[in-house]
Protein backbone atom coordinates (compact mmCIF):
# COMPACT_ATOMS: atom_id res chain seq x y z
CA UNK A 1 0.00 0.00 0.00
CA UNK A 2 1.07 3.38 -0.24
CA UNK A 3 -0.26 6.78 0.92
CA UNK A 4 0.76 10.60 1.08
CA UNK A 5 1.45 13.01 3.50
CA UNK A 6 0.67 16.71 3.37
CA UNK A 7 4.20 18.76 3.40
CA UNK A 8 4.12 21.77 5.57
CA UNK A 9 4.39 25.23 4.43
CA UNK A 10 7.67 25.91 6.02
CA UNK A 11 9.66 23.19 4.92
CA UNK A 12 9.89 24.41 1.44
CA UNK A 13 10.00 28.17 2.64
CA UNK A 14 13.10 29.41 4.11
CA UNK A 15 13.60 32.54 5.68
CA UNK A 16 15.25 35.14 3.47
CA UNK A 17 17.36 36.18 6.38
CA UNK A 18 19.25 32.70 6.36
CA UNK A 19 19.26 32.35 2.62
CA UNK A 20 20.98 35.44 2.12
CA UNK A 21 23.76 34.78 4.87
CA UNK A 22 24.16 30.93 3.63
CA UNK A 23 27.24 31.88 1.28
CA UNK A 24 29.30 33.48 3.61
CA UNK A 25 28.57 30.73 6.19
CA UNK A 26 29.25 28.32 3.86
CA UNK A 27 32.65 29.85 2.36
CA UNK A 28 33.63 29.75 6.36
CA UNK A 29 32.74 26.35 6.74
CA UNK A 30 34.77 25.64 3.76
CA UNK A 31 37.87 27.44 4.97
CA UNK A 32 37.63 25.96 8.01
CA UNK A 33 37.71 22.44 6.32
CA UNK A 34 40.97 23.63 4.18
CA UNK A 35 42.52 24.65 7.08
CA UNK A 36 42.06 21.05 8.83
CA UNK A 37 42.90 19.61 5.58
CA UNK A 38 46.24 21.47 5.36
CA UNK A 39 46.80 20.67 8.65
CA UNK A 40 46.38 16.76 8.19
CA UNK A 41 48.41 17.10 4.80
CA UNK A 42 51.29 18.80 6.95
CA UNK A 43 50.72 16.32 9.45
CA UNK A 44 51.18 13.52 7.47
CA UNK A 45 54.50 14.50 6.19
CA UNK A 46 55.36 15.77 9.32
CA UNK A 47 59.09 14.12 9.02
CA UNK A 48 59.81 14.56 5.74
CA UNK A 49 58.62 18.73 5.80
CA UNK A 50 61.12 18.47 9.22
CA UNK A 51 63.96 17.02 7.05
CA UNK A 52 63.16 20.11 4.63
CA UNK A 53 63.24 22.54 6.96
CA UNK A 54 66.37 21.62 8.65
CA UNK A 55 67.87 21.19 4.97
CA UNK A 56 66.60 25.04 3.77
CA UNK A 57 67.34 25.79 7.80
CA UNK A 58 71.48 24.91 7.38
CA UNK A 59 71.51 26.52 3.73
CA UNK A 60 70.37 29.62 5.62
CA UNK A 61 73.08 28.96 8.50
CA UNK A 62 75.72 29.26 5.71
CA UNK A 63 74.48 31.94 3.92
CA UNK A 64 74.57 34.10 7.08
CA UNK A 65 78.09 32.39 8.18
CA UNK A 66 79.23 34.06 4.64
CA UNK A 67 79.04 37.16 5.56
CA UNK A 68 80.72 36.86 8.44
CA UNK A 69 83.65 34.65 6.78
CA UNK A 70 84.19 37.69 3.80
CA UNK A 71 84.02 40.05 6.17
CA UNK A 72 87.25 38.83 8.57
CA UNK A 73 88.79 37.45 5.54
CA UNK A 74 88.97 41.26 4.00
CA UNK A 75 90.26 42.56 7.10
CA UNK A 76 92.99 39.85 6.97
CA UNK A 77 94.07 40.60 3.41
CA UNK A 78 94.16 44.09 4.87
CA UNK A 79 96.13 43.43 7.42
CA UNK A 80 99.15 41.05 5.00
CA UNK A 81 98.31 38.63 7.21
CA UNK A 82 98.35 36.02 4.18
CA UNK A 83 98.64 32.43 5.86
CA UNK A 84 95.61 33.29 8.02
CA UNK A 85 93.54 34.74 5.10
CA UNK A 86 94.21 31.64 2.68
CA UNK A 87 92.64 29.36 5.53
CA UNK A 88 89.10 32.02 5.55
CA UNK A 89 89.25 32.01 1.73
CA UNK A 90 89.18 27.91 2.04
CA UNK A 91 85.78 28.12 4.52
CA UNK A 92 84.40 31.12 2.05
CA UNK A 93 84.52 28.82 -0.60
CA UNK A 94 83.10 26.15 1.53
CA UNK A 95 80.53 27.95 2.66
CA UNK A 96 79.53 28.80 -0.88
CA UNK A 97 79.78 25.25 -2.19
CA UNK A 98 78.23 23.80 0.82
CA UNK A 99 74.60 25.81 0.29
CA UNK A 100 74.45 24.80 -3.58
CA UNK A 101 74.77 21.23 -2.02
CA UNK A 102 71.96 21.51 0.55
CA UNK A 103 69.71 23.22 -2.29
CA UNK A 104 70.28 20.14 -4.82
CA UNK A 105 68.65 18.12 -1.62
CA UNK A 106 65.82 20.17 -0.90
CA UNK A 107 64.53 20.66 -4.37
CA UNK A 108 64.74 16.47 -4.55
CA UNK A 109 63.00 16.39 -1.15
CA UNK A 110 60.49 19.44 -2.02
CA UNK A 111 59.38 17.33 -5.04
CA UNK A 112 59.19 13.96 -3.86
CA UNK A 113 57.56 15.41 -0.70
CA UNK A 114 54.57 17.31 -3.17
CA UNK A 115 54.39 13.84 -4.80
CA UNK A 116 53.61 11.83 -1.92
CA UNK A 117 51.05 14.45 -0.46
CA UNK A 118 49.13 14.73 -3.91
CA UNK A 119 48.98 10.69 -4.70
CA UNK A 120 47.65 10.30 -1.09
CA UNK A 121 44.89 13.19 -1.62
CA UNK A 122 43.83 11.76 -4.89
CA UNK A 123 43.67 8.56 -3.35
CA UNK A 124 41.49 9.89 -0.46
CA UNK A 125 38.95 11.72 -3.10
CA UNK A 126 38.98 8.68 -5.06
CA UNK A 127 37.86 6.72 -2.53
CA UNK A 128 35.74 8.98 -0.78
CA UNK A 129 33.49 9.74 -3.97
CA UNK A 130 32.76 6.26 -4.51
CA UNK A 131 31.52 5.81 -1.23
CA UNK A 132 29.37 8.56 -1.33
CA UNK A 133 27.89 7.60 -4.17
CA UNK A 134 25.43 9.32 -6.27
CA UNK A 135 25.42 12.30 -3.94
CA UNK A 136 28.80 12.82 -4.93
CA UNK A 137 28.65 13.05 -8.00
CA UNK A 138 25.38 15.05 -8.63
CA UNK A 139 26.54 17.68 -6.30
CA UNK A 140 29.80 18.81 -8.77
CA UNK A 141 29.70 18.63 -12.47
CA UNK A 142 32.39 15.94 -13.47
CA UNK A 143 34.82 18.42 -14.94
CA UNK A 144 34.73 20.65 -11.80
CA UNK A 145 35.34 17.06 -9.85
CA UNK A 146 38.26 16.27 -11.64
CA UNK A 147 39.43 19.76 -11.78
CA UNK A 148 39.21 19.39 -7.82
CA UNK A 149 41.06 15.64 -7.84
CA UNK A 150 44.25 17.22 -10.04
CA UNK A 151 44.81 20.41 -10.06
CA UNK A 152 43.65 21.32 -6.67
CA UNK A 153 44.59 17.93 -4.63
CA UNK A 154 48.49 18.91 -6.24
CA UNK A 155 48.22 22.53 -4.92
CA UNK A 156 47.12 21.30 -2.19
CA UNK A 157 49.87 18.72 -1.53
CA UNK A 158 52.85 21.67 -1.97
CA UNK A 159 51.71 22.40 1.50
CA UNK A 160 54.02 20.27 3.60
CA UNK A 161 57.07 21.92 1.50
CA UNK A 162 55.74 25.16 1.40
CA UNK A 163 55.04 25.59 5.46
CA UNK A 164 58.72 24.28 5.59
CA UNK A 165 60.41 26.48 3.00
CA UNK A 166 58.32 29.42 5.22
CA UNK A 167 58.98 28.77 8.65
CA UNK A 168 63.25 28.39 7.18
CA UNK A 169 63.02 31.68 5.10
CA UNK A 170 62.14 33.45 8.60
CA UNK A 171 65.75 32.10 10.30
CA UNK A 172 67.62 34.08 7.22
CA UNK A 173 65.50 37.61 7.93
CA UNK A 174 65.94 36.72 11.73
CA UNK A 175 69.67 35.83 11.59
CA UNK A 176 70.33 38.59 9.65
CA UNK A 177 68.59 41.38 11.96
CA UNK A 178 70.70 39.40 14.81
CA UNK A 179 74.25 39.47 12.82
CA UNK A 180 73.15 43.16 12.23
CA UNK A 181 72.68 43.56 16.60
CA UNK A 182 76.05 41.75 16.42
CA UNK A 183 78.06 44.10 14.63
CA UNK A 184 76.57 47.22 15.99
CA UNK A 185 73.31 47.53 17.81
CA UNK A 186 72.58 50.35 15.65
CA UNK A 187 72.66 48.67 12.68
CA UNK A 188 69.66 46.53 13.93
CA UNK A 189 67.71 49.59 15.33
CA UNK A 190 68.03 51.44 11.43
CA UNK A 191 66.60 48.56 10.26
CA UNK A 192 63.65 47.87 12.49
CA UNK A 193 62.78 51.23 12.08
CA UNK A 194 61.43 50.29 8.44
CA UNK A 195 60.72 46.82 9.46
CA UNK A 196 56.89 47.58 10.53
CA UNK A 197 56.35 48.62 7.14
CA UNK A 198 57.72 45.65 5.29
CA UNK A 199 55.33 43.11 7.85
CA UNK A 200 52.32 45.98 6.62
CA UNK A 201 53.41 44.68 3.03
CA UNK A 202 53.31 40.96 3.10
CA UNK A 203 49.72 41.09 5.42
CA UNK A 204 48.25 43.39 3.14
CA UNK A 205 49.43 40.75 0.03
CA UNK A 206 48.39 37.80 1.87
CA UNK A 207 44.56 39.04 2.29
CA UNK A 208 44.32 40.76 -1.19
CA UNK A 209 45.63 37.17 -3.34
CA UNK A 210 43.62 34.81 -1.60
CA UNK A 211 40.15 35.83 -2.77
CA UNK A 212 41.23 36.16 -6.25
CA UNK A 213 43.28 33.19 -6.20
CA UNK A 214 40.12 31.34 -4.68
CA UNK A 215 38.01 32.61 -7.16
CA UNK A 216 40.17 31.75 -9.87
CA UNK A 217 40.39 28.18 -9.02
CA UNK A 218 36.61 28.24 -8.93
CA UNK A 219 36.38 29.41 -12.51
CA UNK A 220 38.86 27.00 -13.88
CA UNK A 221 36.47 24.00 -12.24
CA UNK A 222 33.01 25.61 -13.86
CA UNK A 223 35.26 25.55 -17.15
CA UNK A 224 36.02 22.16 -16.86
CA UNK A 225 32.51 21.43 -16.20
CA UNK A 226 31.60 22.85 -19.22
CA UNK A 227 33.98 21.14 -21.15
CA UNK A 228 33.14 17.69 -19.88
CA UNK A 229 29.25 18.30 -20.55
CA UNK A 230 29.81 18.99 -24.00
CA UNK A 231 32.23 16.49 -24.73
CA UNK A 232 29.37 14.33 -23.62
CA UNK A 233 26.97 15.56 -25.87
CA UNK A 234 29.46 16.15 -29.09
CA UNK A 235 27.17 14.51 -31.33
CA UNK A 236 24.06 16.06 -30.55
CA UNK A 237 25.92 19.98 -30.79
CA UNK A 238 27.27 19.01 -34.21
CA UNK A 239 23.93 17.53 -35.17
CA UNK A 240 21.95 20.69 -34.48
CA UNK A 241 24.90 22.96 -35.71
CA UNK A 242 25.66 24.52 -32.54
CA UNK A 243 29.17 24.61 -32.36
CA UNK A 244 30.17 28.03 -32.30
CA UNK A 245 27.17 28.83 -29.29
CA UNK A 246 28.74 25.92 -26.98
CA UNK A 247 31.93 27.31 -27.70
CA UNK A 248 30.84 30.83 -26.57
CA UNK A 249 29.15 28.70 -23.88
CA UNK A 250 31.89 27.04 -22.38
CA UNK A 251 34.49 30.04 -22.65
CA UNK A 252 32.10 32.42 -21.06
CA UNK A 253 33.75 32.46 -17.63
CA UNK A 254 36.54 33.33 -19.52
CA UNK A 255 36.50 36.90 -18.81
CA UNK A 256 36.03 36.86 -15.66
CA UNK A 257 39.04 34.13 -15.52
CA UNK A 258 41.43 36.17 -17.37
CA UNK A 259 39.85 39.43 -14.79
CA UNK A 260 41.16 37.36 -11.44
CA UNK A 261 44.61 36.29 -13.35
CA UNK A 262 45.15 39.80 -13.92
CA UNK A 263 43.84 41.06 -10.21
CA UNK A 264 46.43 38.29 -8.87
CA UNK A 265 49.50 39.33 -11.04
CA UNK A 266 48.40 43.38 -9.92
CA UNK A 267 48.62 42.15 -6.67
CA UNK A 268 51.95 40.27 -6.97
CA UNK A 269 53.54 43.44 -8.73
CA UNK A 270 52.51 45.69 -6.77
CA UNK A 271 53.86 43.38 -3.55
CA UNK A 272 57.25 43.33 -5.64
CA UNK A 273 56.90 46.86 -6.38
CA UNK A 274 56.31 48.06 -3.30
CA UNK A 275 59.07 45.45 -1.67
CA UNK A 276 61.53 46.60 -4.30
CA UNK A 277 60.85 50.73 -3.14
CA UNK A 278 61.08 49.87 0.53
CA UNK A 279 63.93 47.23 0.76
CA UNK A 280 66.35 49.68 -0.79
CA UNK A 281 65.86 52.00 1.28
CA UNK A 282 66.19 50.07 4.42
CA UNK A 283 70.06 48.64 2.93
CA UNK A 284 70.82 52.09 2.21
CA UNK A 285 69.61 52.97 6.04
CA UNK A 286 71.07 50.04 7.08
CA UNK A 287 74.33 51.25 4.98
CA UNK A 288 74.22 54.93 5.90
CA UNK A 289 74.57 53.87 9.55
CA UNK A 290 77.24 51.66 9.17
CA UNK A 291 79.47 53.76 6.94
CA UNK A 292 78.85 56.64 9.63
CA UNK A 293 80.63 53.89 12.60
CA UNK A 294 83.10 53.05 9.70
CA UNK A 295 83.95 56.96 10.15
CA UNK A 296 84.03 57.25 13.49
CA UNK A 297 86.70 54.09 14.15
CA UNK A 298 83.71 52.21 15.54
CA UNK A 299 83.59 49.50 12.36
CA UNK A 300 86.18 48.23 10.11
CA UNK A 301 86.23 47.25 6.45
CA UNK A 302 85.20 44.28 6.87
CA UNK A 303 81.88 44.61 8.81
CA UNK A 304 81.18 46.88 6.64
CA UNK A 305 81.26 44.54 4.16
CA UNK A 306 79.09 41.93 6.15
CA UNK A 307 76.74 44.40 7.66
CA UNK A 308 76.04 45.10 3.62
CA UNK A 309 75.37 41.29 2.94
CA UNK A 310 73.55 40.75 6.83
CA UNK A 311 71.17 43.95 5.43
CA UNK A 312 70.18 41.44 2.68
CA UNK A 313 69.26 39.07 4.26
CA UNK A 314 67.34 40.80 6.49
CA UNK A 315 65.20 41.90 3.30
CA UNK A 316 64.23 38.81 2.74
CA UNK A 317 60.89 39.85 1.50
CA UNK A 318 61.13 37.81 -2.46
CA UNK A 319 61.54 34.76 -0.93
CA UNK A 320 58.69 35.44 1.75
CA UNK A 321 56.56 36.50 -1.10
CA UNK A 322 57.03 33.65 -3.13
CA UNK A 323 55.81 31.06 -0.04
CA UNK A 324 53.02 33.02 0.81
CA UNK A 325 51.69 33.21 -2.32
CA UNK A 326 52.07 29.64 -2.87
CA UNK A 327 50.48 29.18 1.04
CA UNK A 328 47.44 31.14 -0.73
CA UNK A 329 47.15 29.02 -3.46
CA UNK A 330 47.31 25.75 -1.31
CA UNK A 331 44.85 26.92 1.20
CA UNK A 332 42.23 28.00 -1.29
CA UNK A 333 42.71 24.66 -2.73
CA UNK A 334 42.29 23.01 0.23
CA UNK A 335 38.67 24.52 0.67
CA UNK A 336 37.96 23.01 -2.73
CA UNK A 337 38.92 19.19 -1.81
CA UNK A 338 37.73 19.68 1.68
CA UNK A 339 34.23 20.33 0.09
CA UNK A 340 34.45 17.12 -2.01
CA UNK A 341 36.05 15.57 1.47
CA UNK A 342 32.88 16.43 3.48
CA UNK A 343 30.29 14.75 1.45
CA UNK A 344 28.66 12.61 3.59
CA UNK A 345 30.04 9.12 2.49
CA UNK A 346 27.20 5.81 2.97
CA UNK A 347 28.03 4.39 6.59
CA UNK A 348 27.79 0.47 6.85
CA UNK A 349 26.79 -1.50 9.87
CA UNK A 350 27.56 -4.73 11.13
CA UNK A 351 24.66 -6.69 10.73
CA UNK A 352 24.19 -9.88 8.28
CA UNK A 353 21.22 -9.78 6.31
CA UNK A 354 18.96 -12.35 7.79
CA UNK A 355 17.51 -15.24 5.56
CA UNK A 356 14.49 -14.40 3.84
CA UNK A 357 12.65 -14.00 0.09
CA UNK A 358 14.24 -10.43 -0.48
CA UNK A 359 10.99 -8.67 0.71
CA UNK A 360 11.55 -4.94 0.46
CA UNK A 361 10.00 -2.32 2.10
CA UNK A 362 10.14 1.32 1.76
CA UNK A 363 8.61 3.16 4.88
CA UNK A 364 8.13 7.15 5.11
CA UNK A 365 10.66 7.26 2.77
CA UNK A 366 10.77 11.17 1.49
CA UNK A 367 14.56 12.44 -0.21
CA UNK A 368 15.40 16.54 -0.54
CA UNK A 369 17.83 17.21 -3.26
CA UNK A 370 19.12 21.10 -3.94
CA UNK A 371 16.53 21.86 -1.54
CA UNK A 372 13.64 20.59 -3.42
CA UNK A 373 11.88 17.65 -2.05
CA UNK A 374 11.64 15.01 -5.10
CA UNK A 375 9.94 12.38 -2.81
CA UNK A 376 7.17 12.79 -0.45
CA UNK A 377 6.48 9.74 2.14
CA UNK A 378 6.32 6.96 0.09
CA UNK A 379 5.69 4.09 1.76
CA UNK A 380 5.64 0.18 -0.53
CA UNK A 381 6.23 -3.08 0.04
CA UNK A 382 7.44 -5.61 -2.57
CA UNK A 383 6.60 -9.23 -1.68
CA UNK A 384 9.85 -11.42 -1.95
CA UNK A 385 10.55 -12.56 -5.63
CA UNK A 386 7.10 -10.32 -7.16
CA UNK A 387 8.30 -7.07 -9.46
CA UNK A 388 7.09 -4.05 -8.88
CA UNK A 389 7.32 -1.44 -11.62
CA UNK A 390 7.83 2.45 -11.25
CA UNK A 391 5.69 4.78 -13.43
CA UNK A 392 6.15 8.40 -13.62
CA UNK A 393 6.38 11.45 -15.96
CA UNK A 394 9.81 12.68 -16.12
CA UNK A 395 11.75 14.34 -13.36
CA UNK A 396 8.71 12.26 -10.82
CA UNK A 397 11.56 10.70 -8.56
CA UNK A 398 11.43 6.98 -10.30
CA UNK A 399 15.11 7.31 -10.57
CA UNK A 400 15.62 8.23 -7.34
CA UNK A 401 13.97 6.05 -5.76
CA UNK A 402 15.88 3.39 -7.60
CA UNK A 403 18.53 4.91 -5.64
CA UNK A 404 17.44 4.33 -2.30
CA UNK A 405 15.68 1.24 -2.50
CA UNK A 406 19.52 -0.59 -3.52
CA UNK A 407 20.94 1.88 -0.46
CA UNK A 408 23.37 3.88 -3.51
CA UNK A 409 21.97 6.58 -1.49
CA UNK A 410 19.96 7.06 1.98
CA UNK A 411 16.79 8.94 2.04
CA UNK A 412 16.74 11.97 4.14
CA UNK A 413 13.59 10.74 6.18
CA UNK A 414 11.74 7.47 6.40
CA UNK A 415 13.79 3.52 6.01
CA UNK A 416 14.38 1.03 3.81
CA UNK A 417 14.31 -2.35 4.42
CA UNK A 418 15.97 -5.91 3.27
CA UNK A 419 13.73 -8.85 4.80
CA UNK A 420 12.50 -6.91 7.69
CA UNK A 421 16.32 -5.79 8.27
CA UNK A 422 16.73 -2.11 7.77
CA UNK A 423 19.62 -1.22 5.03
CA UNK A 424 21.85 1.09 7.15
CA UNK A 425 22.64 -1.75 9.64
CA UNK A 426 23.90 -4.19 7.23
CA UNK A 427 27.37 -5.14 6.43
CA UNK A 428 28.63 -3.46 2.96
CA UNK A 429 29.24 -6.96 1.32
CA UNK A 430 26.11 -8.25 2.43
CA UNK A 431 23.89 -5.50 1.17
CA UNK A 432 25.76 -5.79 -2.41
CA UNK A 433 25.58 -9.28 -3.06
CA UNK A 434 22.03 -9.00 -2.50
CA UNK A 435 21.47 -5.98 -4.66
CA UNK A 436 21.85 -5.76 -8.25
CA UNK A 437 21.66 -2.79 -10.38
CA UNK A 438 21.03 -2.17 -14.32
CA UNK A 439 21.18 1.08 -15.80
CA UNK A 440 20.01 3.53 -18.93
CA UNK A 441 24.02 4.16 -19.16
CA UNK A 442 25.69 1.36 -17.97
CA UNK A 443 29.69 1.85 -17.67
CA UNK A 444 31.44 -0.49 -19.13
CA UNK A 445 33.78 -1.80 -16.30
CA UNK A 446 36.27 -4.56 -15.99
CA UNK A 447 38.42 -4.10 -19.06
CA UNK A 448 36.85 -6.56 -21.01
CA UNK A 449 32.86 -7.50 -22.58
CA UNK A 450 33.45 -10.66 -20.24
CA UNK A 451 35.22 -8.71 -17.06
CA UNK A 452 32.28 -6.36 -17.84
CA UNK A 453 29.32 -8.75 -16.71
CA UNK A 454 31.59 -10.50 -14.23
CA UNK A 455 32.51 -7.07 -12.53
CA UNK A 456 30.47 -6.95 -9.22
CA UNK A 457 30.78 -7.74 -5.33
CA UNK A 458 31.66 -11.13 -6.79
CA UNK A 459 32.76 -12.91 -9.67
CA UNK A 460 30.54 -15.51 -11.00
CA UNK A 461 32.28 -18.61 -13.24
CA UNK A 462 32.45 -17.93 -17.08
CA UNK A 463 29.21 -20.51 -17.20
CA UNK A 464 27.80 -17.75 -15.32
CA UNK A 465 28.13 -14.71 -16.94
CA UNK A 466 27.46 -16.71 -20.88
CA UNK A 467 23.71 -17.81 -19.08
CA UNK A 468 23.12 -14.15 -17.86
CA UNK A 469 23.93 -12.84 -21.45
CA UNK A 470 21.95 -15.07 -22.94
CA UNK A 471 19.21 -13.89 -20.71
CA UNK A 472 20.18 -10.48 -21.69
CA UNK A 473 20.04 -11.64 -25.13
CA UNK A 474 23.72 -10.33 -25.70
CA UNK A 475 25.54 -14.14 -26.38
CA UNK A 476 25.34 -13.63 -29.92
CA UNK A 477 26.62 -10.59 -30.97
CA UNK A 478 29.01 -10.97 -27.91
CA UNK A 479 30.23 -14.65 -29.66
CA UNK A 480 30.75 -12.11 -32.76
CA UNK A 481 33.44 -9.99 -31.51
CA UNK A 482 36.97 -10.28 -32.32
CA UNK A 483 38.12 -12.25 -29.09
CA UNK A 484 34.25 -13.41 -28.30
CA UNK A 485 34.07 -12.38 -24.43
CA UNK A 486 37.90 -11.86 -24.14
CA UNK A 487 37.13 -8.55 -26.44
CA UNK A 488 38.38 -5.53 -24.43
CA UNK A 489 35.92 -2.64 -24.17
CA UNK A 490 37.83 -0.38 -26.17
CA UNK A 491 38.02 -2.70 -29.12
CA UNK A 492 34.24 -3.25 -28.73
CA UNK A 493 32.51 -0.77 -31.00
CA UNK A 494 28.40 -1.42 -29.41
CA UNK A 495 25.85 0.65 -30.06
CA UNK A 496 23.16 2.09 -27.29
CA UNK A 497 21.31 -1.07 -27.04
CA UNK A 498 23.89 -3.39 -27.41
CA UNK A 499 25.38 -1.59 -24.51
CA UNK A 500 22.34 -1.82 -22.12
CA UNK A 501 21.78 -5.57 -23.11
CA UNK A 502 26.02 -6.52 -21.31
CA UNK A 503 24.63 -3.78 -18.56
CA UNK A 504 21.64 -5.94 -18.09
CA UNK A 505 24.04 -9.20 -18.42
CA UNK A 506 26.01 -7.66 -15.40
CA UNK A 507 22.84 -7.39 -13.00
CA UNK A 508 21.58 -10.72 -14.38
CA UNK A 509 24.51 -12.27 -13.43
CA UNK A 510 24.77 -10.93 -9.60
CA UNK A 511 21.21 -10.88 -8.74
CA UNK A 512 20.97 -12.09 -5.75
CA UNK A 513 17.82 -11.11 -3.68
CA UNK A 514 16.83 -7.91 -5.21
CA UNK A 515 17.04 -6.65 -9.03
CA UNK A 516 16.71 -3.02 -9.76
CA UNK A 517 16.07 -1.85 -12.77
CA UNK A 518 16.64 2.23 -13.72
CA UNK A 519 15.02 2.11 -17.24
CA UNK A 520 17.60 -0.58 -18.31
CA UNK A 521 15.89 -1.18 -21.53
CA UNK A 522 14.94 2.39 -22.70
CA UNK A 523 17.28 1.67 -25.75
CA UNK A 524 16.27 -2.32 -26.73
CA UNK A 525 13.85 -2.77 -29.69
CA UNK A 526 10.58 -4.02 -29.32
CA UNK A 527 11.36 -7.52 -29.73
CA UNK A 528 14.40 -7.34 -27.69
CA UNK A 529 12.69 -6.05 -24.81
CA UNK A 530 9.99 -8.78 -25.19
CA UNK A 531 13.06 -11.68 -24.81
CA UNK A 532 14.17 -9.49 -21.68
CA UNK A 533 11.47 -9.50 -20.11
CA UNK A 534 10.24 -12.58 -20.26
CA UNK A 535 13.75 -13.41 -19.05
CA UNK A 536 13.03 -11.33 -15.60
CA UNK A 537 9.84 -12.39 -15.27
CA UNK A 538 10.43 -16.20 -15.85
CA UNK A 539 9.34 -18.53 -12.72
CA UNK A 540 11.86 -20.01 -10.15
CA UNK A 541 12.35 -21.01 -7.08
CA UNK A 542 14.92 -18.29 -6.48
CA UNK A 543 13.46 -15.43 -8.73
CA UNK A 544 14.64 -12.14 -7.64
CA UNK A 545 12.42 -9.55 -6.20
CA UNK A 546 12.26 -6.60 -9.16
CA UNK A 547 12.12 -2.97 -8.81
CA UNK A 548 11.53 -1.57 -12.53
CA UNK A 549 11.75 1.68 -13.72
CA UNK A 550 9.22 1.30 -16.98
CA UNK A 551 8.64 3.92 -19.34
CA UNK A 552 6.71 1.80 -21.69
CA UNK A 553 3.14 -0.20 -21.13
CA UNK A 554 4.64 -3.07 -21.99
CA UNK A 555 7.39 -3.27 -19.56
CA UNK A 556 4.38 -2.13 -16.65
CA UNK A 557 2.04 -4.21 -18.05
CA UNK A 558 4.70 -7.42 -17.08
CA UNK A 559 5.35 -6.53 -13.49
CA UNK A 560 3.22 -7.90 -10.52
CA UNK A 561 2.74 -4.38 -9.26
CA UNK A 562 2.46 -0.40 -10.46
CA UNK A 563 3.46 2.44 -8.49
CA UNK A 564 2.86 5.59 -9.60
CA UNK A 565 4.51 8.52 -8.45
CA UNK A 566 3.00 11.78 -9.24
CA UNK A 567 5.28 14.79 -8.66
CA UNK A 568 7.49 12.19 -6.11
CA UNK A 569 4.19 11.38 -4.14
CA UNK A 570 2.97 8.31 -4.16
CA UNK A 571 -0.69 8.27 -6.39
CA UNK A 572 -1.35 4.90 -6.64
CA UNK A 573 -0.23 1.04 -6.24
CA UNK A 574 -2.28 -1.29 -8.20
CA UNK A 575 -2.10 -3.53 -11.35
CA UNK A 576 -0.89 -2.09 -14.36
CA UNK A 577 -4.19 -3.17 -15.84
CA UNK A 578 -6.55 -2.03 -12.92
CA UNK A 579 -4.69 1.44 -13.73
CA UNK A 580 -4.98 1.20 -17.73
CA UNK A 581 -8.75 2.63 -17.31
CA UNK A 582 -7.60 5.65 -15.67
CA UNK A 583 -6.89 8.57 -18.37
CA UNK A 584 -4.16 10.35 -16.65
CA UNK A 585 -2.24 7.03 -16.18
CA UNK A 586 -2.26 6.17 -19.75
CA UNK A 587 -1.08 9.84 -20.30
CA UNK A 588 2.24 9.64 -18.41
CA UNK A 589 3.09 7.12 -21.36
CA UNK A 590 1.58 9.13 -23.77
CA UNK A 591 3.45 11.80 -22.69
Amino acid sequence: MAHTRTEPASATAAPSSAASSAPSASSRRSATAGDRLLLDTARHSAARAAALCLLAVASTGAALLLPLALGHTVDLLLARRGPDAGRWVGLCALLVAGPALLDAATELLTGTTAARATARLRHRILGHVLAAGPRAAGRFPPGDLVTRAVGNAADTGTAPATLAHAAASVVGPLGGIVALGLIDPWLAVAFLAGAPLLAALLRAFTRASTDCVARYQQLQGDIAGRLVEALGGARTIAAAGTTAREHARILGPLPELSRQGHRMWHVQGRSTAQAGTLVPLLQIAVLAVAGLRLSQGLLSVGDLLAASRYAVLATGVGMLVGHLNAAVRARAAAGRVAEVLGVPQLPYGEQRLPAGPGTLELRGVSVVRGGRTVLHDVTVTVPGGTSLAVVGRSGSGKSVLAEVAGRLADPDTGTVLLDGAPLPGLRRHDLRRAVGYAFARPALLGGTVGGTIAFGAFTPGREACEDAARAACAHDFLRRLPQGYDTPCTDAPLSGGETQRLGLARAFAHAGRVLILDDATSSLDTATERRVSAALHAPGPSSPTRVIVAHRPATAATADHVLWIEEGRPKAVSRHADLWHDPQYRAVFHA
